[in-house]
């Protein structure tokens, strides 16, 4: 007996507790007044059992019982208060529609007990050596059907509630459902086994104690977390005609009885109510999984992947994505298509793509997007990009930002219609994050996001060998610097040398004027070499900026011959044939055709011939120049063309063509070459046909 008075006394210090703890939290709350009133009530009950565990005269312990039943009629009321008005934004007009039933719950059940109590409770009846059972007659059948009533009615406005709520605010109100809910799920078993054998079995007010503690310590785990802070739900009314309230509560009763038929046919009675405790615990924790949204989500995605004809075409998605990003070379360009091909292939209007900023630890910014300025983009990231960020090294795969937990929701406010988000990785680097919004209509499916994150890593693959190509020419420009300082360091020693020499000889022959004139003579060619180096240098040094234009590409080639008026040692033949309009630099190209017309006077000659045309072939227009000269071997096409600091000039540093073609593939061009020692050389470049102009730069 002692540890049934110490069950009842905990529980109904812990419902005390928890009633004070909320009123004084907020006692102005209608919430928390409700919540507060019915456990006040739980805790009188939990009391009322205790004093009639204490006394062993059964008309003493039928007093006790009878006492204990005017708290017991006050539940329905209490609860099903609290049940419409928690979580609901709109409880007040709840409350005034629900206003017959509220009264309802309580005027009759607290009627019949304290009008005709003695015709609830007829007596008490010994089932066993020390154990007593109170026969229930007609108003106590009747008071038992109106409290089953209120707990059926509590548990579907319980249902209603957090099947409307999403996200944080499941995560708050899960627990206290599941408390109260397991509560009223169990007294739904002990008004069953009153129905079912027409009398009240005080040995099953310890099932009653032990699950209110179970409950209690629930309900304490929510306020917890929310911070008894009131929830905001708005339920729709038409999920009241889909509840599973009634058909669970039928299947549970249908269940009960069997249990108890089998009890009653193979014995066992006196281990009922714990047999029926430990079931109980059972179907709290069966619950409480069910109500696991990753758990659902798992079992969810394991049937879609495995068991469910799909609904993309992988492969032909694949082919589409991989036409959409591959033959692009910029970084900015290739977000841009990943964000409209994502938004095409998902249906989602709002894609954007947010890029790390190498070399500056927490720096983000715009990388391609469907919806954003680059002045929108700014401000986003200053109210949202650092703490995605953060939050997304913690995560794997894409995240359903209306799933976090309050706790996170609380420390990144998203903005409005931002929905999904997820890391762009690539061998183990992070790269930057996507950020999607809502699907109108429904949310992304199990499949959806499996594509998404396919997408997202071929992407985030792209960026990454973007990332290291430049990363490779940023080195490969840095060589040619230092290579360029060598050779521009070794002709300034060779410079003062000869400088010094000749000063040395200054005092000794400064009166002989043909002296005098050397000296002049040999400064004049030493700054003019300083000055010839600057100039054949200076393309190395600086960004290429392009102009475009829509231009005749023969204009530009004929301005370029007619420039040179006749000063080719070579014999120039020309054939400009008209050719469509082409996007281009025409200051830039004309370094280009320069450059290659002075390299082919160079290979030629004297007497040589020279040959520059211009053309149409497919998408492309071009010029070229042709040569009889001396030509170039295989073996340097292959390794030293087009490099920095290689040439087969006796006098010259080998920038020319690489300056050329960092024109010509920044104009999105092409250089052809054909050579063979000692026959000539042929090079031809190729510039794409005028079309929406975009900005290049190399």
């Amino acid at each position: 007996m002692t540890y049934e008075l110490a069950l009842h006394g905990a529980s109904a210090l812990l419902c005390a507790g928890l009633a004070a703890a909320v009123v004084w939290r907020d006692r102005r709350s209608f919430v928390h007044q409700a919540f507060g009133i019915g456990m006040a009530v739980l805790a009188a009950e939990a009391a009322l059992t205790a004093l009639g565990a204490g006394v062993r005269s059964p008309a003493e312990r039928l007093g006790a019982e009878r006492l204990r039943l005017l708290a017991t009629a006050l539940l329905p009321w209490a609860w099903l208060r609290f049940s419409l008005a928690f979580g609901r934004s709109d409880y007040r007009e709840l409350l005034r529609r629900w206003r017959p039933v509220v009264w309802a719950s309580l005027l009759l059940p607290l009627g019949l007990v304290v009008l005709i109590g003695r015709q609830v409770l007829t007596g008490a009846v010994q089932a066993a050596p020390g154990r007593w059972r109170f026969g229930l007659g007609g108003a106590g059948y009747l008071f038992q059907l109106a409290f089953l009533s209120g707990a059926v009615l509590i548990l579907a406005n319980l249902e209603r509630t957090l099947r409307a709520s999403t996200g944080s605010m499941r995560w708050f109100i899960k627990y206290m459902v599941l408390g109260v809910g397991g509560l009223f799920a169990a007294r739904i078993y002990t008004s069953s086994q009153a129905l079912l054998f027409r009398s009240v079995d005080p040995d099953l007010h310890v099932m009653d104690s032990a699950v209110l503690l179970v409950a209690a310590a629930l309900m304490a785990a929510s306020l917890l977390r929310s911070r008894l802070r009131a929830a905001d739900v708005y339920v729709s009314q038409s999920v009241l005609y889909s509840s599973m309230t009634a058909l669970l509560v039928g299947i549970y009763l249908l269940t009960v009885g069997v249990l108890a038929k089998a009890v009653v046919l193979f014995g066992g009675v006196q281990a009922l109510p714990l047999v029926t405790f430990v079931v109980f615990l059972g179907l709290i924790g069966l619950v409480g999984l069910l109500l696991s949204d990753r758990l659902r989500g798992a079992v969810h995605g394991f049937v879609t992947r495995n068991f469910r004809r799909p609904h993309y075409d992988y492969r032909k998605e694949w082919t589409a994505f991989t036409r959409a990003t591959t033959t692009l070379i910029d970084t900015r360009a290739v977000c841009s298509a990943v964000a409209a091909r994502v938004s095409e292939t998902l249906r989602v209007p709002s894609v954007t793509v947010w890029l790390l900023e190498e070399g500056e630890p927490g720096g983000v910014v715009l990388g391609g997007s469907t919806i954003y300025s680059d002045a929108e983009a700014a401000s986003w990231l200053g109210r949202h990009g650092p703490g995605l960020v953060e939050l997304l090294r913690e995560r794997l795969g894409p995240l359903d930002l209306h799933e976090l937990a309050a706790g996170e929701a609380t420390r990144l406010p998203w903005p409005a219609g931002t929905r999904y988000a997820l890391a762009l990785t690539a061998a183990g680097e992070e790269l930057g994050f996507m950020v999607l919004g809502g699907r109108p209509g429904e949310p992304l499916t199990v499949e959806d996001l499996d594509l998404l994150k396919t997408l997202s890593d071929q992407a985030a693959g792209s960026i990454l060998g973007l990332r290291l190509l430049a990363r490779v020419l940023k080195a490969k420009e840095m060589e040619a610097f230092q290579s360029l300082s060598a050779f521009f360091v070794h002709d300034l020693k060779n410079l003062a040398s000869k400088l010094s020499l000749t000063l040395q000889n200054l005092p000794a022959h400064y009166e002989d004027p043909e002296f005098r004139r050397d000296l002049l003579a040999t400064i004049q060619r030493s700054v003019a070499k300083i000055d010839d180096m600057c100039a054949r240098l200076s393309p190395l040094s600086r960004t290429l900026e392009l102009q475009r234009t829509s231009g005749d590409l023969s204009q530009t080639v004929g301005a370029v011959l007619a420039g040179l008026n006749g000063s080719l040692k070579g014999e120039v033949a020309q054939e400009l044939r008209p050719t469509r309009p082409v996007a281009m630099d025409p200051e830039q190209i004309q370094k280009v055709v320069l450059n290659l017309v002075l390299n082919a006077n160079d290979a030629v000659r004297d007497g040589g011939h020279i040959r520059v045309e211009t053309g149409e072939t497919d998408r492309w227009v071009y010029f070229s120049v042709s040569d009889d000269g001396c030509g170039m071997s295989r073996a340097f096409m292959a390794r030293s063309l087009f490099k920095p600091f290689q040439t087969t000039k006796d006098h010259g540093l080998g920038i020319g063509l690489f300056h050329s073609k960092s024109i010509v593939e920044a104009h999105r061009g092409r250089i052809e070459v054909d050579s063979e020692p000692g026959k000539g050389t042929t090079f031809r470049v190729l510039l794409p046909v005028a079309g929406p102009e975009q900005p290049a730069r190399s």
